[in-house]
């Protein structure tokens, strides 16, 4: 009999543990049995999907995508139980991995992670909080909060925050430096910046009179990849920064921080989307966690300009 399932979980451990014995322990099965299994599904598909050494064992290119398909597929086997155990209704359930940038994770999944379990109970979150843009497949990741473009058209998105930029410094910094009164003034303050390659150092203002967007150059002493450290670094009294408005609205509301050139903002908008990989049927714990983001996140969709 036919038993690709069976073969698919022992490929799955084997891979996740990178050993066979270790695979072996697991479901009670043999190296050697374990072996055979993952032997007999690279004799049918004709190509290798684990590479074995003496001490461990690595994924080839094929076998990556084979780990991925598997793994979905057992999800789906898995889903498909709960839904006919549970009278039809799709049980949220297993390990939800969660991928954010530091600002959005920090002022708002951080917050939200309680009252999310505590509806759904038997779902396990794995979070992790970085600037950097990471591939969903390579880092076997459930859903992604980003933020900016979306350029891979065979991902899914849901909208979740519309938020303005805006430039701001602290009230000791202003007090000491001066309040610039026009972009041009920032030649003579630290204006803090990204250090994504893809960054050009150059804050946009629109000409009040024409409405025109410029583009101006800034410099400043320090350049980092993440929207919180430059908050940081401003209320810490030492430069500006330009950020999402939902990265400093607290600070702003509790007067730490000060939006200045206001009357040049050009209103462009920082979008936030959770992304994920797209397909017929989508698992519970995923759809659970997104609708329960938009419904508690995108009440304000857009902050409202700062009088």
């Amino acid at each position: 009999m036919d038993n690709r399932t069976g073969e698919m979980e022992v490929f799955v451990a084997a891979a996740d543990l990178k050993s066979f014995s270790a695979a072996g322990r697991r479901l009670k099965l043999s190296p050697s049995a374990v072996s055979k299994l993952v032997t007999r599904i690279e004799d049918r598909l004709g190509t290798r999907l684990l590479v074995r050494s003496t001490r461990t064992i690595t994924l080839t290119p094929e076998g990556e995508v084979y780990l991925d398909r598997a793994r979905r597929i057992l999800a789906e086997i898995t889903e498909t139980e709960q839904i006919v155990s549970g009278g039809g209704r799709m049980l949220p359930r297993g390990l939800l991995r969660v991928n954010a940038s530091v600002g959005f994770g920090e002022r708002y999944l951080l917050p939200l992670i309680p009252s999310f379990l505590e509806i759904y109970p038997d779902v396990q979150l794995d979070v992790s909080l970085t600037d950097g843009i990471i591939g969903l497949i390579e880092e076997r990741t459930d859903i992604a909060i980003r933020s900016g473009a979306l350029d891979d058209s065979s991902l899914k998105a849901r909208k979740l925050l519309e938020s303005r930029r805006v430039v701001v410094a602290s009230p000791a910094y202003l007090n000491s430096k001066g309040v610039p009164k026009t972009p041009q003034d920032l030649v003579n303050h630290n204006c803090f910046s990204f250090n994504f390659r893809r960054n050009l150092n150059e804050w946009p203002f629109r000409d009040p009179g024409s409405a025109e967007i410029h583009r101006l150059p800034i410099s400043g002493n320090t350049a980092v990849n993440s929207g919180m450290i430059i908050r940081r670094l401003c209320l810490a009294g030492t430069g500006l920064g330009r950020v999402g408005q939902f990265h400093v609205q607290p600070d702003i509301d509790a007067g730490r921080l000060v939006p200045v050139l206001e009357e040049y903002n050009p209103g462009d908008i920082e979008t936030i989307h959770a992304v994920f990989a797209g397909h017929e049927h989508l698992a519970a714990r995923i759809r659970a966690f997104i609708d329960f983001l938009v419904q508690h996140v995108a009440k304000n969709e857009v902050l409202e300009p700062i009088s």
